[in-house]
């Protein structure tokens, strides 16, 4: 069974690598997973809806890469803070930028059960053209 740590790292390596198919396998039937700076705060519940979202990002056209990657423990085994950067390129234009993300993070049974992901998505969907198409996910998602 995976710990915490590997857990994220095994999420960030998915995310970089661009293996969107395989990521929602990281996450619980049952999981809960907010971006508390998208929109008004969006909760994703499922892995049926985390594989919509990896969907999405899939057609993003990112070339990520992780950088200043620092993982606190806490006190609860459960439970991981991780800081890094998303270093990323958009591919349709050569566009670079540098994302701060903070991932707090409770990993159960070697599954990702709950995340609260501090990243600003808007800013990844302004980057790369894609906010029409961000606003409308979202607003399948509410409905």
């Amino acid at each position: 069974m995976k710990e915490p740590r590997a857990v994220f790292q095994a999420l960030l390596d998915g995310v970089t690598g661009k293996k969107w198919s395989l990521l929602p396998e990281l996450y619980a039937e049952d999981c809960v997973v907010e971006h508390p700076f998208l929109g008004f705060g969006q909760r994703m519940e499922g892995r049926d809806r985390i594989r919509k979202h990896f969907e999405f990002a899939s057609g993003i056209p990112l070339q990520l890469r992780a950088r200043n990657v620092v993982v606190h423990q806490t006190v609860d085994p459960e439970v991981i803070v991780a800081e890094f950067e998303y270093h990323g390129e958009v591919t349709t234009t050569g566009r670079t930028f540098v994302a701060p993300c903070i991932f707090v993070m409770r990993v159960r049974d070697g599954l990702i059960v709950e995340s609260r992901d501090y990243a600003n998505h808007l800013a990844l969907a302004y980057v790369s053209g894609r906010v029409p198409e961000l606003l409308s996910m979202l607003e399948k998602a509410d409905s």
